[in-house]
This record gives C-alpha cells, structure tokens and sequence, in this order.
C-alpha cells in the first residue's frame, strides 16, 4: 500500500494537524521525560493564574514551557532514530544522544530562569 500524500490546501493541513496531535499525545503517554516537563508546565499555568502573573510574563512562561517540551520531543526523536539505527551500545551514538539530552538541559535551564525572573519578586 502506497502513502498518497494530500496536496490540498485545507485537507493537508487538517491530517498533518491531526498527526502533529498524535504525536504530541504520544509523547506525554509514553516517555516520562514529557510527562515530567508537561506536569511541570502544568503547575506552572496554576501558579501563573494563583499569582495573577501579567501578560507579558505569560507570553515569556508559554514559550518558555513550549519551548522545553518542543527540545524533549526532539531529543525524543533523536533518541528513537539513534536506537533505530545501531540497537547496541556505541560511543558515537552515545555521543549523538549526549548532544541532543544537552539541549534539552539549555532549554530547561532557560525555563527555570524565566520562572524565578516571575516568580520570585511573588513571594518578596
């Protein structure tokens, strides 16, 4: 059976959004990194509404937890591939998967950051 890709405007948009959220749930059902990173982004929209955050502090947070949770699915990925492609150990695929994990960690850092810039002047 061959994929026949739909060149529609609409209709391609709308399966290629659907697959994106299939994607996504995925990801939050199946690796715990996610399920961490969502939680967390979770808790962190409750205490944007407890603390009454303002506006510009939630564009900064949305990205911020966005922008952790888009790194954790590519590393996802990379990872997969990496396993995919050579199933035992190796160093170089040790080191590809290290790079990808380093990402994730700027990413997170950078979030942690934007969260005590918000947060801490709350409890001062």
């Amino acid at each position: 059976m061959e994929f026949q890709k739909d060149n529609t405007f609409v209709t391609g948009r709308l399966k290629s959004m659907k697959y994106a959220f299939n994607g996504a749930v995925k990801l939050i059902k199946t690796e715990h990194s996610i399920m961490v990173q969502f939680s967390l982004g979770i808790i962190m929209t409750i205490a944007g509404f407890y603390f009454q955050i303002s506006q510009t502090e939630w564009l900064c947070q949305t990205l911020a937890i966005g922008f952790v949770l888009s790194i954790e699915g590519l590393n996802t990925a990379v990872e997969k591939i990496a396993d995919f492609i050579h199933p035992d150990f190796s160093r170089r695929i040790g080191f590809i998967k290290d790079i990808a994990a380093g990402a994730v960690f700027f990413a997170a850092m950078t979030a942690i950051a934007i969260g005590l810039i918000i947060y801490i002047p709350k409890f001062i």
